[in-house]
């Protein structure tokens, strides 16, 4: 399965990018797992955007811990919508990555 994770800006940009570094460390150990696939702001930078591999039987777990460990959510910078996703067209593409 996979999930999209928008992610949007609680606070002006000149405080969030306090907390930016951190976060980006973060991403990199999502990354590391298998969990993060691909990640970027948004333009204009009202927030960003990530594309997840989550596991079929924890799905909800593994997305609200993707959320809640996430320092920009520790920190009130930003907040996430998380969706489940089933692609279809192009799922072979992503299953190789």
């Amino acid at each position: 399965m996979y999930a999209l994770a928008i992610i949007r800006y609680r606070r002006p940009l000149e405080e969030v990018v306090n907390v930016t570094n951190a976060h980006r460390a973060y991403l990199g150990e999502l990354k590391a797992q298998g969990i993060l696939i691909a990640s970027g702001p948004f333009d204009p930078r009202i927030g960003g955007g990530l594309l997840l591999r989550v596991p079929d039987g924890d799905v909800a777990g593994t997305l609200d811990r993707v959320r809640d460990n996430d320092p920009y959510v520790k920190s009130g910078m930003a907040q996430y919508e998380l969706l489940a996703w089933n692609p279809g067209i192009g799922k072979e593409e992503l299953d190789k990555l």
